[in-house]
């Protein structure tokens, strides 16, 4: 079996903020912005990657969904872990652009970790491997 990830997705609540975000501070690319009329099929891409998995931004229009996301957000919970081959460097980036984290990056076992606000209802950790 050749199995692969080419597609996953966030809640967003505004798909038009999350683009600004997504693509203009943390730095993706849009890889597909379809007209749905309501709303968008609005994926984003890593430019170091961009054949690689897509992350769609999905608007939380669903109440189970912003049930969800909602019930995430308020226990602390990321809803998506992006790896960073340098998080200091990348925290530091970040802070530098208004990023609200909700501490500094910190060992999980081996694993360095921070958590941000998305702004569009998510939390989202950064992770950096350990260095073998």
């Amino acid at each position: 079996m050749t199995m692969k990830i080419r597609l996953t997705s966030v809640p967003v609540t505004d798909q038009q903020h999350a683009q600004e975000f997504y693509c203009g501070v943390l730095g993706f690319e849009k890889k597909h912005d379809i007209d749905l009329g309501e709303f968008r099929w609005l994926t984003v891409v890593s430019p170091e990657e961009p054949d690689a998995a897509e992350l769609l931004l999905e608007p939380n229009a669903h109440p189970a969904s912003k049930a969800f996301q909602e019930a995430l957000h308020n226990d602390g919970i990321p809803i998506a872990s992006f790896e960073v081959a340098n998080i200091d460097a990348e925290y530091q980036r970040l802070l530098a652009a208004g990023v609200a984290f909700n501490g500094e990056p910190a060992d999980a076992g081996g694993t360095m970790v921070a958590v941000f606000d998305d702004t569009c209802g998510n939390l989202v950790q950064l992770h950096q491997p350990a260095q073998n």
